[in-house]
């Protein structure tokens, strides 16, 4: 094993072995700008930081090279969930991937050691509990003398800083890992860090030297809108949840209360909601996680304490129903939107009163430290949500980043562009109003006054006596509050922030009420109209086969198992819609579709392809010039000869006459197991003589026919529900496909 030291360059890989490798294993062409550098610098043995944004690829990062080094690469991650969505997409590559963690037994975690010890597994993924364990680090330092380790990426890696939003103190240990790895090289990833969170991760982890990636932080296929929380709101949430017409969406709030009982209003208006928050049991929070990221439910609402990790790349919405603490948090929250690069929605509803509660909350903060901390970001936060200038523009430079741009074109602001106005006069009432309170009370009080309001409070302080008192009648409460928080922005006024906030005027307030300065500021917005979706004006027949892939992959997915995303993102199905790919070179050309899942799902997918468009009388549209041979005519159903039998389910079947199992195939070929039991089935029934009773005893083939012969075979889903957990996909799917090349459809 060569040691990787930082500089080090004594492992390469020439461009078209990582070229290959991109294909073969994540269905790439080519790579996202960066990643490329990034790849090549692990494989030589650099550390590095890498900071991408949500969905720019952080992943493929370290997991590329994992498979080119010789030895294994350990990956610190947060969650347990996060760690079976990943180890669940690399297998479904053909990738040797696994973890160890606390849901799995005794037996499998000896048995999963022992694949790792005999250089079988090529990523490794671990909690950072675990890993500090000594029993663990014993066990990898015997993994090095065996077979060698070749990186160790920490993804999350803003966790180490206790100045990002998501600090676990945990991380903050892994500086002992460091140490006792020392020629290990590691990779540092994130999606947020400030430049403070950057130096934090630098010094903790101990980085060598390393190359620092900044990716741009700006992800243009998303749109960003803020809307008032006002009476009105509650409705356009439900409208816009139901024109999502089934795509996934979160919604985000604050309290634990304010989740349970906004789910129970959309479920109770119709909609498939599931609440998720801290308070749940652990149980039934993991079977919401696993509902929502399998498309049975397509609405979860939830505090922050979802998402973290979430790599679920098809939600088309994130709402926030509350206003977010920092904007950080936000950026994060947001950005679990279209992962997949596809057009997806970040709105947040945004009530002034939502400011108070988080006020409170940081004035329960025992450290003043903390309390000033917290209150700049409410502000920074605040900021975002009252601005009329361009949104992105303002998460951009929160990281330190410039929009190149004018405006982005992409968030309401920049789509509406609010009309701006001479306020001059309403600014002098309302910097008059503030002067003659002397100066000692929020603006909420203001307005009211402005109103001429007439609450207790104004009269014991004798506010209805002043002469501001009514003035501002014909305003809005929501449109003086408005212009007060405009000035504050504008530096035209002070809003302290050491408690309750109090407005206080400086030289440029003075400057406004003596006429020597002109105050140019918009109206309150008005509601925005819901975008049109991005695919409104798509084709309608391509839409509709979608639709119908969709389905396709979730039944797939149901069989194994897996999120429907693991088998193909929407990016792909999309493409397959509009392509309609019938030949193997064509449908390797589809974006995300490797060597691996051609493999597994070539026939499926092209099968359902083609009977939608013969359904519609449409012809299959051969990509870029290429020729797809004529489609004979259909006829009944009659046994396949063996020479147009898929390559890879030919490979199978020489297999299987060897004598070899299904389990022995699969390893073979690495392949999984419910891959190679498809294979045997689609064989089956194509008509060759396979003895399925090497795989179903006699009488779990009677019973599963019974079931079968009941409930139908169209969707195996239901007649796996019946048969329950002893039966698996595998035997219902093989004796499945004898019902059907015996005897045809029924």
């Amino acid at each position: 094993m060569p040691d990787f030291g930082a500089g080090d360059a004594e492992w390469t890989v020439d461009d078209q072995k990582l070229g290959e490798a991109l294909k073969r294993h994540f269905g790439h062409e080519r790579f996202r700008p960066g990643q490329r550098r990034i790849v090549e610098l692990a494989i030589a043995g650099h550390d590095q930081l890498i900071l991408m944004p949500t969905g720019g690829g952080k992943s493929l990062t370290y997991q590329l090279p994992a498979l080119l080094l010789p030895g294994l690469t350990v990956v610190v991650s947060p969650l347990i969930a996060l760690m079976h969505d990943q180890v669940d997409r690399l297998r479904e590559n053909g990738i040797a991937a696994t973890f160890l963690n606390s849901t799995l037994a005794a037996g499998e975690r000896t048995r999963r050691e022992q694949a790792i010890a005999q250089g079988r597994m090529k990523l490794l993924y671990l909690s950072p509990e675990r890993l500090l364990s000594e029993e663990c680090l014993a066990f990898l330092e015997y993994v090095q003398r065996q077979g060698g380790l070749s990186l160790l990426a920490v993804d999350e890696a803003h966790c180490v800083s206790e100045w990002g939003h998501d600090f676990r103190p945990e991380y903050r240990q892994l500086a002992a890992v460091r140490e006792r790895f020392a020629a290990l090289p590691t990779l540092a990833l994130t999606a947020t860090a400030t430049e403070r969170v950057r130096q934090d991760i630098l010094v903790q982890l101990k980085l060598r030297d390393p190359h620092i990636h900044i990716a741009s932080f700006d992800r243009p296929n998303l749109h960003y809108a803020v809307l008032a929380k006002d009476k009105g709101a509650y409705a356009e949430l439900l409208g816009r949840l139901r024109r999502l017409d089934g795509a996934s969406a979160i919604v985000y709030c604050q309290s634990r209360r304010a989740v349970e009982a906004l789910a129970e209003r959309l479920v109770a208006d119709g909609l498939n909601a599931l609440p998720y928050h801290a308070g749940m049991a652990a149980e039934m929070r993991s079977r919401h996680q696993t509902q929502f990221l399998r498309d049975d439910a397509p609405v979860l609402v939830a505090t922050v304490a979802f998402g973290m990790g979430i790599a679920k790349p098809d939600v088309r919405a994130v709402f926030h129903y509350e206003l977010p603490r920092n904007l950080e948090g936000y950026y994060q929250e947001s950005g679990r939107a279209g992962r997949d690069g596809q057009p997806a929605d970040c709105v947040l509803f945004f009530s002034p009163g939502d400011r108070a509660k988080i006020e409170y909350l940081v004035a329960q903060k025992s450290d003043p430290h903390e309390q000033r901390l917290a209150r700049s970001q409410l502000a920074q936060m605040l900021a975002y949500a009252e601005s009329t200038v361009c949104r992105r523009r303002i998460l951009l430079g929160y990281f330190g980043e410039a929009l190149a741009e004018a405006d982005c074109g992409g968030c309401d602001n920049c789509r509406s562009p609010v009309a701006t106005q001479d306020r001059t006069v309403d600014a002098q009432k309302l910097l008059s109003c503030v002067a003659r309170c002397q100066e000692r009370f929020g603006l909420r009080h203001i307005a009211q006054v402005l109103r001429g309001a007439n609450t207790q409070k104004i009269r014991t302080q004798g506010h209805d006596r002043l002469s501001t008192y009514g003035i501002g009648a014909d305003l809005s409460q929501a449109e003086w509050l408005h212009l007060g928080r405009t000035l504050v922005h504008q530096g035209l006024l002070i809003e302290t922030t050491d408690g309750y906030p109090v407005l206080k005027l400086n030289a440029l307030s003075w400057e406004v009420l003596r006429r020597q300065r002109t105050v140019t500021a918009a109206r309150l917005p008005a509601r925005p109209t819901s975008p049109q979706p991005a695919d409104a004006a798509a084709d309608d027949a391509a839409q509709g086969l979608f639709e119908h892939l969709r389905r396709l992959r979730k039944r797939l997915a149901d069989e194994q198992n897996v999120p429907p995303y693991v088998v193909f993102a929407d990016a792909a199905l999309k493409a397959m819609a509009q392509r309609r790919p019938q030949t193997m070179a064509q449908f390797l050309a589809i974006p995300g579709v490797g060597t691996r899942k051609a493999e597994a799902y070539f026939t499926p997918f092209t099968a359902e392809i083609r009977t939608y468009c013969e359904a519609l009388a449409l012809a299959p549209e051969p990509a870029h010039g290429e020729i797809s041979p004529p489609e004979p005519p259909r006829r009944a159903r009659s046994p396949q000869p063996a020479e147009v039998i898929p390559s890879t389910c030919a490979l199978t079947l020489d297999l299987w006459r060897q004598g070899l199992t299904v389990e022995q195939i699969a390893e073979r070929r690495s392949l999984r197991i419910e891959t190679i039991e498809g294979h045997l089935a689609e064989l089956v029934e194509s008509g060759e003589d396979i003895a399925i009773e090497r795989l179903v005893g006699p009488d779990r083939r009677r019973t599963i026919e019974a079931v079968l012969l009941k409930l139908g075979t169209a969707v195996l889903k239901p007649v796996k529900e019946q048969l329950g957990d002893e039966y698996s996909y595998g035997e219902i799917r093989l004796v499945r496909a004898q019902l059907l090349g015996g005897h045809g459809d029924f």
